[in-house]
């Protein structure tokens, strides 16, 4: 019998282009996991809120995985919190498409908070286990929020320590984030699997620095990548206040920052960067590109000198793996999901975050040491190479079956193996 998996994405389509305000890991993650799982012979339905009424209402991922856009309130984008009100039109419409076509689900996955919160609720219909991952968690995000506008509401706080008693399986990224939802949450340490993120090893490959630096038109002064969402937590502003020093220490680099949303009007965050950047005299040096697709970006990953992750909070930091698999050595903060993610010294290093002369000075060291960057990409591509989706999903579906029997023989044993 065939195991067949709900996979919910409320507030974002794993298709959606990334960079924009809601897109990003998540995005890859429920793509890439669910693509694996559907050649492993699991079939996977994404069901995610439909945002504009003239794409098809289905999308094949691959062998028998696909994406179901469902209407909840007006189909277009709209704020999370608003989305919370309109969880139960979105229920009730993947459960009329489970009765339309006599589909019986083995179980649900949830991605995000309000994922979990509509999970629960089909949950009670159907009385099928779910498994929830958080991918980031609201009170860890309160803890570094800089501005009250960055604050979570209260509803995510209770809604996520709901869900964590309520739900059958946890799956953390990291040993990092299992510890925060046994401290903050009160989870149950049986019920949290840890399960690092995954990358695509076919398409986040070295190549060749020249090639790729021609191609983006730039010329041979150090490259500095930031890849994301342009948001406050993503520490950019600290990166441009390196970028400044650099320059008055007569070290001069060029950034490239690749995200940002091109189907919306600026945010006002990305204009105070901007502003920033006017007050620091840095507009020949720094580069928006916008948000770029996944398949184009290896080629920034190659052409730069360095990618850099200044970020306050991350979950895990999937631009580090991308990064190193492509050989490109990577400087993060020292927070979250980055410490595992990133091996210090080893394929890259970490500093505190929103410490500017520290980002600065451990840039600079490695812009001018060429032979360190080679060493340390070269260790960045080995620890890459062990992070394959296939290992995430094969990891994935060990859960599956240790949560409904019947998902026991699907299990594709011995794929990721070393």
């Amino acid at each position: 019998m065939n195991l067949h998996v709900a996979m919910l994405s409320v507030h974002t389509c794993p298709l959606a282009a990334l960079g924009g305000k809601e897109t990003g890991g998540m995005n890859v993650y429920v793509r890439e996991v669910s693509r694996e799982l559907g050649r492993m012979g699991v079939s996977v339905d994404v069901f995610t809120r439909s945002q504009n009424p003239t794409i098809p209402r289905v999308v094949s991922l691959g062998e028998r995985a696909r994406v179901i856009h469902l209407p909840a309130g007006d189909e277009a984008p709209m704020a999370r919190i608003r989305l919370h009100g309109h969880l139960d039109e979105f229920v009730d419409g993947i459960d009329a498409w489970r009765i339309a076509r006599s589909i019986d689900y083995d179980l649900i996955h949830a991605h995000y908070w309000l994922s979990g919160v509509a999970a629960l609720r089909l949950k009670a219909r159907w009385s099928v286990p779910v498994m929830q991952m958080f991918h980031t968690l609201g009170r860890l995000k309160n803890r570094v929020a800089r501005t009250a506008a960055e604050q979570e509401p209260a509803i995510r706080l209770s809604e996520e320590t709901r869900i964590v008693g309520d739900c059958d399986r946890i799956v953390a990224a990291n040993v990092v984030e299992r510890a925060e939802l046994l401290r903050d949450y009160g989870a149950t340490a049986s019920r949290i699997a840890t399960i690092p993120c995954g990358v695509d090893t076919d398409l986040f490959v070295p190549g060749d620095r020249a090639e790729a630096r021609a191609r983006l038109g730039l010329d041979e002064g150090p490259v500095l990548l930031w890849v994301g969402r342009v948001a406050p937590i993503k520490g950019l502003d600290t990166l441009l206040d390196a970028v400044a020093r650099l320059r008055a220490n007569g070290r001069p680099a060029r950034l490239l920052i690749v995200g940002g949303d091109a189907d919306e009007p600026m945010s006002e965050h990305e204009a105070s960067l901007r502003r920033r950047i006017a007050r620091l005299d840095l507009a020949d040096s720094v580069c928006f590109v916008g948000p770029q697709p996944q398949s184009v970006l290896p080629v920034y990953y190659t052409a730069a000198d360095v990618t850099v992750l200044p970020s306050y909070y991350e979950s895990f930091g999937m631009v580090a793996l991308e990064a190193m698999a492509c050989g490109s050595p990577v400087i993060a903060s020292r927070v979250g999901g980055l410490v595992t993610t990133v091996r210090d010294g080893v394929t890259g290093f970490l500093v505190p975050d929103g410490d500017v002369e520290a980002l600065a000075e451990r840039i600079g060291a490695l812009v001018a040491d060429p032979d360190l960057r080679w060493r340390v990409g070269r260790e960045g591509v080995r620890w890459a190479a062990q992070h394959r989706w296939a290992c995430v999903a094969e990891a994935v579906c060990k859960e599956y079956a240790s949560l409904e029997s019947r998902a026991g023989a699907h299990l594709a044993a011995g794929r990721c193996r070393d």
